[in-house]
């Protein structure tokens, strides 16, 4: 495998001044986004996975690179095993004198803050803004009088009820909520579900960013009012209206340095997960109005193309980074795991990604295990190739390459006396459920093996193997992949341990590369 043929799955950049939608077709779910002097950063969800809320850099707001994490693990010990669709919810991010400051909601847990003065540094250790049960989507803001407030949304799921917006007086340090808030918004009678709000005040109107009518089907709204604590007027500002763009979902504004306004935001694609468009915005009478409102009625729709944004000047292509040759002496920073990261899992080799074997408790199937390695799909179609060393590897190891979501599927190289043998794994995350086949179609596995996965037309995923890097045969049937809970599917590594007698030791396998290549390469 040459890496100087490594190309990007998906570039929204055209090269000729304008830009595609989506601008990242990966799941960046819940977007909130600023800028500080020529930077953007961008921070979203990440819910029980680890390394915590990534936050990406822009120049232009078309190409991004993801440069930290704000936690490295999450902060409480239920993390340290997956708990699928809790964890980190959709964060705000903001600048206040010289700080940078990042909002995150655990839904079970309350509203916590960390901050920096270097968004490419280490982030502070969260605390608590609001211990609470169901709150989520906050966003701070200071006011020209030096007060600051929160403004968030509610979960239905663990509160009773949604639909309502609530602001309440902070510490203007972000310590903690100062006195009980007020309801600001009901939006049963007209914006059901209405949520992810983004506070933001311009020419004496507070404004409230807020999508509403549901992740797949709904519109964005947007609240104002002379007085913080309203009564606030509302207008629908952006919809799907003729185009494909379903929902259009939670998102953020942000101003250029030369004034121009846009607006960044969330589609629910299904195994792709929410990946992320850029629309142009407008002012029209102190409201905003998003993408292209060809009736002029103060509602947009989504373009799918448009002039990139005036930054005042120009800048190189790029998007986050995919393959990875585990040569750089760390991690590759688009991987998470699938619960709180522990050092016993993992180190670099010379040769790569060296990955230790954890031992399965009794009952438990793949995806209950939290050492999982992932990363997210980073385009509509695509291929992975993985080099597996298998040498280091002890009786019942297993390790693969796994599809991981809703339901998973692993093509698996496991160790028995002395062999290894080939298996295809499918499983069911809710259920708990997991079958496996083996699948003799390589006479015999030395000490490397290739395994490949196949995403065809967003949903079509298969398998094949290879004992020297030519001659891939499939390995099983094609199946459909099934996203996660308010997740993307994701793609990965992992080893794990079957053995059902405690004292036998673990080996590990070590991965060479893994890398993603356009279909027909």
């Amino acid at each position: 495998m040459n890496k100087r043929n490594i190309r990007n799955m998906w570039t929204a950049d055209q090269g000729d001044g304008t830009y595609r939608n989506p601008v990242l077709y990966t799941d960046y779910s819940d977007p909130d986004v600023i800028r500080v002097g020529d930077d953007y950063f961008m921070v979203a969800s990440s819910f029980c996975n680890s390394p915590a809320v990534p936050v990406l850099h822009s120049k232009d707001l078309v190409n991004w690179k993801l440069i930290n994490y704000v936690m490295e693990k999450l902060p409480f010990a239920r993390y340290d095993r997956p708990v699928y669709g809790c964890g980190a919810w959709a964060p705000s991010i903001r600048y206040h004198n010289h700080v940078f400051y990042v909002f995150v909601p655990f839904p079970d847990e309350g509203i916590m803050m960390c901050c920096t003065e270097d968004p490419w540094k280490e982030w502070s250790k969260p605390a608590f803004v609001k211990r609470a049960i169901g709150w989520i989507d906050p966003c701070p803001f200071w006011d020209e009088d030096g007060k600051a407030y929160m403004v968030n949304a509610f979960a239905k799921s663990r509160i009773g009820f949604k639909s309502m917006l609530y602001i309440s007086e902070m510490d203007p340090m972000c310590g903690e909520i100062l006195e009980d808030g007020k309801f600001v918004y009901d939006g049963h009678e007209t914006q059901p579900t209405i949520e992810g709000p983004k506070l933001y005040k311009r020419n004496g109107w507070y404004y409230i960013f807020a999508p509403a009518g549901g992740v797949s089907t709904g519109w964005q709204t947007v609240l104002r009012s002379r007085n913080i604590y309203g009564p606030y007027e509302e207008r629908i500002v952006l919809h799907q209206g003729g185009s494909s763009v379903n929902g259009p979902h939670q998102g953020g504004w942000v101003e250029t340095q030369t004034g121009e306004s846009w607006f960044l935001h969330f589609q629910d694609v299904g195994n792709a997960g929410r990946i992320i468009h850029l629309q142009p915005m407008h002012w029209e009478d102190d409201w905003p109005v998003i993408g292209e409102d060809r009736e002029h009625k103060g509602c947009g729709t989504p373009v799918m193309q448009w002039k990139k944004p005036d930054v005042g000047a120009e800048y190189p292509i790029c998007s986050p980074s995919e393959s990875d040759f585990f040569d750089g002496g760390c991690l590759g920073m688009q991987w998470q795991w699938n619960a709180n990261v522990q050092k016993k899992w993992y180190e670099m080799s010379r040769r790569g990604l060296k990955l230790f074997a954890q031992k399965k408790e009794s009952g438990q199937v793949l995806c209950d295990m939290p050492n999982l390695l992932f990363q997210k799909w980073p385009a509509p179609e695509f291929q992975i190739t993985v080099c597996l060393y298998l040498k280091e590897m002890q009786e019942d190891d297993v390790c693969g390459l796994i599809s991981f979501g809703g339901k998973y599927a692993a093509l698996c190289v496991i160790r028995k006396k002395e062999k290894f043998v080939l298996q295809l794994r499918e499983g069911d995350c809710e259920k708990r459920e997991e079958t496996g086949k083996e699948i003799p179609i390589i006479s015999e596995i030395r000490d490397k093996v290739y395994l490949r996965m196949r995403v065809e037309k967003e949903k079509q995923i298969s398998f094949f193997v290879s004992a020297d890097n030519e001659n891939f045969l499939p390995a099983g049937v094609r199946m459909e992949a099934v996203p996660g809970k308010w997740t993307g599917a994701k793609a990965g590594l992992f080893a794990v341990n079957e053995s059902e007698f405690d004292e036998n030791g673990t080996g590990c396998v070590e991965a060479l590369y893994f890398v993603f290549e356009p279909l027909g390469q």
